[in-house]
């Protein structure tokens, strides 16, 4: 047996197959969710705080589920998916906010309008992620 078989023994690999490139899409929305965020709350908060602020909040859930995938393991793997379902929630209930009620947002979050401004990633992300993690969970 390999290191790398020993430390993971006993532990559900979410790394694997097409938890890589969850991990990899998980990364970049994360890093382009923490960045926009980071920004705008820095240099126009004012403006539209609600939205930077649901930005932000996109960034440590994406942050999060990419730290959950790595670190591998039943409980991770279940942190991931209650903050899949959670990431889908919001996706869902924002982006019918910003459909329903525009003027509550003057400028766009991460989950506007379903993340049309991120080519739906945002919407489609959790649902694969979810998919991922029950079909991965342990026996």
């Amino acid at each position: 047996m390999t290191a790398t078989e020993t430390e993971t023994q006993g532990k559900t690999r979410l790394v694997t197959g097409p938890g890589m490139l969850l991990v990899w899409l998980y990364g970049v929305m994360s890093v382009g969710a923490l960045s926009r965020s980071i920004y705008q709350i820095a240099s126009e908060f004012d403006r539209a705080p609600l939205a930077y602020s649901l930005s932000a909040v996109a960034a440590v859930v994406y942050v999060f589920i990419t730290y959950t995938l790595v670190r591998g393991g039943e409980k991770a793997r279940r942190a991931a998916l209650v903050c899949c379902a959670a990431e889908l929630a919001g996706v869902l209930i924002v982006g019918t906010w910003t459909l329903v009620e525009p003027s509550a947002f003057p400028d766009a979050t991460v989950w506007s309008d379903f993340g049309y401004g991120y080519i739906f990633i945002p919407v489609l992300l959790p649902l694969t992620g979810i998919w991922w993690l029950r079909r991965s969970r342990t026996a």
